[in-house]
């Protein structure tokens, strides 16, 4: 089986990342993180002994420019961040996911649900599929639905598949990390808005979906994507300012070494600011929020390989660091 690697990387684009961390049988603390592997314990250099990294968020214009102070300073209580365990890099109230998102992620999913007795060919399947996605782009209307945080972990734990999953998949994806509250604001100011991103592979049941007692009812995003530990997150938060384009970054999964997912977010029909200001216009968005925006092509449904005990994922996204993932059947 597959190691999982002795230290995290910090293989990202900046000056610094956010991260939340532990020592043994400690607890977490908010970490500033340089990228040649050493951490600050935020809570001693601020001088706040609860500060946690949401509480950065909620305070993101006043405190970022002494993270970047912080992380020039050569004579801080700098510590190896190898031997410490990382954490998902933030605890979100809201977890706003994006579905269809993906030109050709969408256009794949589609052929693979395609009926048995569809008598499209495969060819007239993706061009209607793809003039759908044509007409969603110029109407403007993103779907966006509803997370739980609670499905959230770190980006180096093991993830249970639970034992009613036949079709566990992974869906690596860009998420947007919110720092003050939004609510109702515009696609021009949607930005402002984002304290930095960070990655997310928000695992999807496929069997569970849609409803099959009763097709009408729609899709089960319950069921089929908040198991406990679906959404593995981090390991960083990478302030907006170390991401020139958040809609130019290569996605890429590796599935026990072999590429599967390997995309730009260029393939996005809707960018961050458009995602965000979208869900704004619902809901209030409050920091430390994610915004997932979506997953590209290369999905387990598109391989016709799912998810098992023993798979290991890698998954990384240009700038933000990387993620290792071992898959464990739940014990019956």
């Amino acid at each position: 089986m597959p190691v999982k690697p002795a230290a995290p990387s910090t293989s990202f684009s900046g000056p610094f990342a956010l991260g939340t961390l532990s020592a043994p049988d400690q607890a977490t603390f908010p970490g500033l993180v340089i990228p040649d592997g050493r951490v600050l314990d935020l809570r001693t250099a601020l001088g706040e002994p609860a500060l946690t990294t949401r509480g950065i968020l909620e305070r993101w214009d006043e405190v970022l420019p002494r993270l970047r102070a912080l992380a020039a300073e050569t004579t801080a209580a700098w510590q190896p961040l190898d031997g410490l365990r990382v954490h998902a890099p933030v605890e979100p109230r809201q977890v706003f996911q994006s579905g269809a998102n993906y030109r050709q992620h969408v256009i794949d999913l589609e052929v693979a649900h395609r009926a048995p007795d569809d008598p499209r060919t495969v060819e007239e399947a993706r061009s209607e599929i793809a003039a759908v996605m044509d007409r969603r782009a110029a109407e403007d209307l993103p779907y966006v639905f509803i997370g739980l945080p609670s499905a959230i972990t770190g980006p180096y734990d093991d993830v249970v598949l639970p034992a009613w999953a036949e079709q566990p998949d992974w869906e690596l994806e860009l998420a947007a990390v919110i720092a003050r509250p939004a609510y109702r604001v515009s696609v021009e100011e949607a930005l402002e808005y984002v304290a930095g991103y960070t990655i997310a592979n928000d695992l999807t049941d496929r069997a569970t979906v849609f409803r099959r007692d009763m097709k009408a009812i729609g899709t089960d995003w319950l069921r089929s994507k908040n198991a406990p530990g679906f959404t593995p997150l981090g390991p960083w938060i990478l302030p907006a300012e170390s991401i020139a384009d958040p809609g130019d970054l290569r996605v890429t999964l590796k599935l026990n070494g072999e590429a599967m997912q390997d995309e730009s977010t260029k393939d996005m029909i809707f960018g961050v600011a458009r995602l965000v200001s979208y869900a704004s216009q619902s809901a209030r968005l409050l920091p430390g929020d994610l915004v997932l925006t979506g997953s590209p092509a290369g999905n387990g449904m598109h391989w016709g390989r799912l998810l098992r005990d023993g798979d290991v994922m890698d998954g990384s996204i240009t700038g933000l660091g990387a993620q290792r993932t071992r898959c464990v059947a739940e014990a019956s």
